[in-house]
């Protein structure tokens, strides 16, 4: 504790300065300002100077910073997480891993991964971000500056989803332009990029002799006229024009949602987080309607718990986990920061996570009623409509709502229910790589329009780098950004060391101390186990099987990428993952051999964290040994 007691008049007045700025910066926790000392003449005059003339005293280059920014409300925070984590994912993932992996039966991994990483790693990055009031990178710099590197791993992975993950929704908005005709350009093989193998077999009590060759105008809808595919890797091709205007429209979207940073993000979020919902519940109470619905319920529901056995499964369940709660992204971290300081940041998280589990489930009945009502339709198994990612949204989904009344209704309803799924993901990532990087340049970012301006570059940025994936051999690439950049093997190798510098670097019970002194109590002991135990084992064992069970990728499970295609893969995935050990090694060299120069680059602190205590004292008897030999 300082007290300012002694302090004259004057020089009280320069210490609320230097205490001012130093709040500015998160230092003043351990700081305590006691009431200041009567005032005096020259007390009075040391006042009005900072009335009139506080411009003064601050350096020319403080004089316009702009403050950082908090949320309005916590409902902003609630609906800008939720928008985030609630996504595609939930939609075309998690209902078709369901079915995939033993129905009900998937629910015990997925509970399981849910309750011993998900949760925990989603509640860590939370209330770090609101504890350090920092983005991505500098949140690691303050807890232990040996870890900074898992600040920039994060971001090359947000980066790297910067890219790709926009594609999607150009993908949406261009279906979405198709939907507003009564006849669906996907229903008919009447069309100028159909071929003579296209065959509208759709309609139960059809009797159609159907060519093995045969194709469907879904298919042909998808392939010829949305992506215009090429035969492979090795032909690019030109580029889709009529895509590339949608990515432009996306990225407007995206730039115009978050570009006053959380004053217009809070504020969009009322909209684009809640509307899906809307759509979601039209959409499961239209499906729940249909002939065969109950047929896609069963097979998305029936328990085989013989498939328990099978560690795919497993590995399915954790990477869900890992996708869908958007954890080791630092978006929950740089949404967290934005908190006020005694917000109930253990209570929102449960909520949340609670919230997206339940809206997956929820969706699975959605997506496999009409999967179901498409499977009595064209009176064949399930197994042969069932897709997953963006054979589900744009091919199996267009199929099915072709077939009911008031086809164009539905198709609009769907695609717009997309886009907006994929705009929340989309900005927030953004937010996250512009918050991270702001707050490590405070001086350079928070000026006027500053912040807009580096936004815009990004967008730009990312928008033609996008562009390569809508030429006519993109989709092979998206599929390499899909299957490496953002993988599950990135997201665990991220979680695994997250957990370590928290538990056993800064400490566990120190940081629950942290989270104590902004909720004003202390969340129950089994997230702290899980930290120091649960969350960093069940990672490296997922993470070990992940690279013994590797399959290279092949697009639709035929084509086989050349070999400098994988290299390009193994990249993009090493890309973030080195960042980590490489950081590492460069503060290492860098910092002081002495005990204190080693002690500071792991605490900055304090030592709390068992690891840092067992480093110290080893490193404290070696060197006394050395010196004792001497």
């Amino acid at each position: 504790m300082i007290s300012t007691g002694n302090l004259t008049s004057e020089s009280h007045y320069v210490y609320v300065y230097v205490l001012c700025c130093r709040k500015q910066a998160g230092n003043t926790r351990n700081f305590t300002v006691t009431k200041p000392p009567p005032a005096s003449p020259a007390g009075d005059a040391a006042k009005a100077d900072l009335r009139n003339g506080t411009k003064d005293l601050l350096p020319p280059s403080e004089e316009k910073m702009e403050e950082r920014g908090q949320w309005s409300n916590k409902i902003e925070f609630i609906l800008s997480v939720a928008g985030s984590i609630i996504g595609l994912g939930n939609m075309w993932r998690f209902p078709y891993l369901c079915y995939k992996n033993g129905g009900g039966a998937f629910l015990i991994p997925y509970l399981i991964f849910l309750f011993t990483c998900g949760v925990p790693v989603f509640f860590l990055e939370t209330a770090l971000g609101q504890y350090t009031s920092e983005g991505g990178i500098t949140c690691w710099r303050k807890i232990s500056p040996l870890f900074e590197g898992l600040g920039y791993g994060t971001q090359v992975i947000v980066i790297l989803l910067n890219f790709y993950y926009i594609i999607v929704l150009a993908w949406g908005i261009f279906y979405l332009s198709f939907s507003f005709s009564w006849d669906l350009a996907w229903s008919s093989c009447n069309n100028t990029w159909n071929t003579e193998n296209c065959v509208e077999f759709s309609r139960r009590n059809s009797s159609v002799t159907v060519d093995l060759n045969a194709t469907s105008p879904v298919l042909e809808f998808w392939e010829r006229r949305a992506l215009r595919i090429s035969p492979g890797l090795d032909h690019m091709g030109s580029l889709n024009w009529d895509l590339a205007l949608c990515l432009f429209i996306a990225w407007v979207m995206c730039y115009f949602c978050i570009w006053k940073g959380v004053k217009s993000t809070g504020k969009v979020v009322y909209f684009t987080a809640t509307f899906p919902y809307v759509m979601l519940i039209v959409l499961l109470i239209r499906g729940l309607t249909l002939p065969g619905a109950a047929i896609g319920i069963k097979f998305y529901l029936y328990p085989d718990l013989g498939r328990l056995a099978d560690p795919q499964v497993w590995m399915d369940a954790g990477t869900q986990i890992f996708f869908s709660y958007a954890i080791c992204l630092g978006a929950l971290t740089a949404l967290g920061s934005y908190n006020k300081y005694n917000n109930n940041c253990y209570r929102d998280c449960l909520s949340l996570c609670f919230l997206n589990s339940g809206t997956s489930f929820v969706a699975g009945f959605a997506i496999f009623s009409i999967l179901g009502f498409m499977s009595y339709e064209q009176n064949v198994p399930i197994s042969e409509v069932a897709e997953s990612g963006p054979g589900l949204a744009f091919i199996a989904y267009p199929r099915a709502v072709s077939m009911m009344p008031f086809s164009p209704l539905w198709a609009a309803l769907f695609f717009i229910m997309i886009v907006f799924l994929g705009l929340d993901s989309q900005f927030v990532c953004v937010e996250s790589l512009v918050t991270a990087v702001v707050d490590m340049y405070p001086a350079v970012f928070r000026r006027k329009n500053r912040r807009e301006l580096f936004l815009l570059a990004v967008s730009l940025f990312s928008f033609f780098m996008g562009l390569i994936m809508l030429m006519e051999g993109g989709m092979y690439v998206f599929q390499l950004f899909d299957y490496y950049a953002a993988s599950g093997m990135c997201l665990l190798f991220m979680a695994i060391f997250e957990t370590v510098c928290i538990a056993w670097v800064y400490g566990a019970d120190r940081f629950y101390d942290n989270i104590e002194d902004m909720i004003g109590y202390r969340p129950g002991p089994y997230i702290k186990y899980c930290w120091l135990f649960f969350t960093p084992a069940t990672c490296i064992g997922t993470f070990a099987f992940s690279l013994i069970k590797y399959t290279p990728l092949k697009y639709n499970n035929e084509y086989v990428y050349p070999w400098w295609g994988y290299a390009i893969g193994w990249l993009l995935a090493l890309a973030s993952m080195v960042c980590i050990p490489f950081w590492m090694v460069y503060k290492i060299t860098l910092c002081d051999p002495s005990l204190s120069g080693i002690y500071r680059i792991f605490d900055r602190g304090g030592a709390s964290g068992a690891l840092t205590y067992a480093i110290y004292h080893f490193h404290y008897l070696f060197f006394n040994f050395a010196k004792n030999k001497k």
